[in-house]
């Protein structure tokens, strides 16, 4: 099933704070706040109860109380490579909410599948009949 276009996310929803991170950069990490922490609002997003919920889901323990989205991104040496991971960790949580779980179709086996089950394990039990010691009549 294809994935509704999910629009950009809007820029009054986003609020960053860059910090100082821990990793690679050397001494630059000690002098730079290079890691950025992306807080989406979003209730601002003005999403269907449904896809909210799921959103909710999906964000976890990265969900506030006040209905923000806090995700950080540290993995970079560069604000603004940390800066575009953020944001597209955020946009990627944000169109998987998006997408309708399908409703698994519950089936029943056949009259004739049945058959066959029973047979075959019948089969299987004369194969193992057939390891067992001879008896001794």
């Amino acid at each position: 099933m294809p994935a509704r276009e999910v629009p950009p996310l809007p820029e009054e929803a986003l609020e960053e704070k860059f910090l100082a991170a821990t990793g690679p950069g050397g001494q630059n990490v000690n002098k730079v706040a290079t890691a950025v922490q992306l807080r989406l609002d979003a209730y601002a997003l003005r999403l269907s109860p449904t896809v909210f919920a799921r959103l909710k889901r999906l964000a976890g323990s990265r969900w506030t109380q006040d209905g923000g989205i806090v995700v950080t991104a540290r993995t970079s040496r560069t604000r603004e490579a940390n800066r575009l991971e953020a944001r597209a960790r955020l946009a990627e949580m944000v169109a998987e909410a998006h997408i309708t779980p399908v409703k698994r179709v519950k089936t029943k086996p056949s009259k004739a599948a049945k058959v066959r089950r029973v047979e075959t394990k019948s089969q299987r039990g004369v194969v193992k009949r057939g390891r067992a010691r001879p008896a001794l009549d």
